[in-house]
């Protein structure tokens, strides 16, 4: 079947009035952002909703701006937009290099920041990125708005913090402090190029080259992009030497209920998830 079930489409002119389409149809609602994750399901049948709530149609959820020690990305940035950003490829390099991964030209001009990370697919690149630079998630409901940790926000396999009658408004990620790299790496499935394991980093290190903090996400390995606490234990207080990396990635799925399918066993997984740390780990001190 390629056809979906039969919806009603409503065209939000406002955040409030999405909002309100929400609380009124509450379960069989869905939003759609940029729909490259939504529509091909909806015509597979895994998802059925009765009501389609567009957000293309509100304006003032797309955009990138650098206020008070933070970049304020709205909602509905495109990935085209985020990759070409000069903004994001100053600060936070690894945004920007994570959606040049994503798909091909056509699926970054229509996706979305806000509709990538409130899908949460376990294969997806951004939650992975997201987390590892510590976003802030500015969510709005019919209470207003809310503020979601990114660690706190990504709850399980396509399960996140957001309430029925809420939408992801802003991701907002506070300037790193000086001496600061970052990257991402993945192994992407050829077809789809969706992560079979991917791994996002970011580093600080202290004027002689110690490592004074990091921030190391797993994503496509399990339900939900991790945080590879081991990982990072074992960078800071480090020169970030090719062994001391190794060592530390070697306990990248360390704690992760690892997933095992057609692209890749536990064993498989667990394996290249150290791989892609380190590669991530180094490019992320080399651009330091």
């Amino acid at each position: 079947m390629s056809v979906p079930a039969a919806f009603d489409y409503h065209s939000a002119k406002s955040v409030d009035e999405a909002i309100a389409l929400l609380q009124q149809y509450g379960d069989d609602a869905k939003v759609l952002a940029g729909g490259h994750s939504l529509i091909p399901s909806m015509k597979l049948r895994l998802a059925q909703p009765a009501h389609l709530v567009d957000l293309g149609k509100i304006s003032g959820l797309s955009y990138i701006r650098e206020e008070s020690g933070a970049v304020a990305v709205g909602a509905m940035t495109t990935y085209t937009t985020i990759e070409h950003s000069d903004v994001l490829r100053r600060y936070f390099a690894l945004l920007p290099e994570g959606v040049a991964m994503i798909g091909d030209q056509q699926v970054r001009n229509r996706g979305t920041l806000g509709g990538s990370i409130a899908h949460s697919d376990p294969a997806a690149d951004l939650p992975g990125i997201v987390q590892a630079l510590k976003a802030d998630i500015l969510v709005q409901g019919p209470n207003g708005v809310r503020t979601v940790k990114a660690d706190d926000f990504f709850m399980g396999m396509f399960e996140t913090a957001l309430q029925p009658d809420e939408i992801v408004t802003e991701i907002r990620f506070a300037i790193p402090a000086a001496r600061t790299g970052s990257a991402y790496m993945k192994l992407a499935n050829k077809a789809s190029h969706y992560a079979v394991t991917g791994c996002a980093a970011v580093v600080t290190l202290d004027g002689d080259g110690t490592c004074s903090s990091a921030s190391v996400v797993i994503t496509g390995a399990s339900e939900k992009a991790t945080r590879a606490n081991a990982v990072e234990a074992d960078l800071v207080g480090k020169k970030l030497d090719e062994a001391t990396v190794a060592a530390a990635a070697a306990h990248a799925a360390d704690g992760l209920a690892l997933l095992g399918d057609i692209h890749g066993s536990k064993e498989y997984r667990a394996q290249m998830s150290a791989v892609m740390a380190r590669r991530a780990i180094l490019r992320a001190a080399e651009r330091i």
